[in-house]
């Protein structure tokens, strides 16, 4: 066996020593190994690295293209609300006008400072009940109407209805007080400013001038019948998310800051004006 043991001593095969030296021939050995390792591993990380900021781009770039095709579509879509909100509201005002007789006074129409129509508001009721709808509102500048500016109409009411009916309203604001009530983020007709119910057709020649009396002047249709209505309780707030989108400027802006031409209009919305122009012009 001892002379097995010197046999291999005196051999001294590869990264085997009889003193320290040959322990240290092997410690250098095992520390390229680890280098490689380290080397490997590190190479290994950097293309997982690499690989994640390749993804993050890719991406980032699909979501650069995503938002540039759907904000068209977007802005599509809101042009199409508005020019469904200022046709409707024509369509209400003139069908409104031409009743003989049970329109609204011209002289009022000239006093106006401003007009606001919400055509087919929805009623419903069950013990506690509501309304909802959209509008738009033209103030009066030199020689027409300006662009209209897009509201939300809505509150609530307490009664023992039950179901469920469409109503058209017009809103004559007489005064400046009653525009800027208006163009509050929150505006609860009957509070600050007073609102009555206006006069139609050949009442109004027995009124004892009413746009003195009231801020704004109300009038509704439902069923077909078109009436003065104290609009009292309900709330109306700008939507300027449609503004926004369709001028790039609020209802503030729009109803007190510089007037848009005709022609700077979009044409989507031109037709409310153009039809207040055809009952009420100086």
């Amino acid at each position: 066996m001892s002379e097995l043991v010197l046999q291999l001593l005196e051999e001294k095969p590869n990264g085997l020593s009889s003193n320290l030296s040959g322990a240290q021939c092997i410690i250098p050995h095992r520390r390229k190994s680890r280098k490689k390792l380290w080397r490997k591993t590190t190479k290994s990380i950097g293309g997982f690295t690499l690989s994640v900021r390749v993804y993050c781009s890719a991406v980032l770039i699909a979501l650069l293209i995503f938002s540039s095709v759907i904000t068209p579509a977007q802005k599509k879509s809101r042009t199409q609300d508005a020019a469904r909100h200022a046709s409707e509201a024509a369509k209400t005002f003139t069908e409104i006008m031409n009743v003989k007789d049970k329109a609204i006074p011209k002289e009022l129409l000239d006093a106006a400072e401003a007009i606001a129509v919400f055509p087919g508001v929805i009623k419903a009721a069950f013990v506690v009940g509501g309304r909802g709808g959209q509008g738009v509102i033209s103030r009066r500048v030199r020689g027409g109407w300006s662009a209209p500016a897009f509201f939300n109409l809505g509150g609530g009411s307490f009664g023992a209805q039950i179901g469920a009916q469409k109503t058209d309203y017009v809103l004559l604001i007489m005064n400046p007080s009653g525009l800027d009530g208006l163009l509050k983020d929150k505006f609860e007709l009957g509070g600050e400013v007073g609102i009555s119910a206006g006069p139609v057709g050949r009442e109004a020649a027995a009124s004892t001038n009413p746009r003195l009396d009231a801020g704004i002047l109300s009038y509704s249709r439902s069923k077909g019948a078109f009436i003065g209505a104290a609009l009292k309780g309900a709330v109306i707030t700008p939507d300027n998310d449609l503004n926004e989108a369709v001028y790039g400027k609020k209802a503030d802006d729009l109803l007190r800051g510089a007037n848009l031409t005709f022609t700077q209009m979009p044409p989507s919305v031109r037709i409310f004006p153009r039809t207040l122009v055809r009952y009420s012009i100086k």
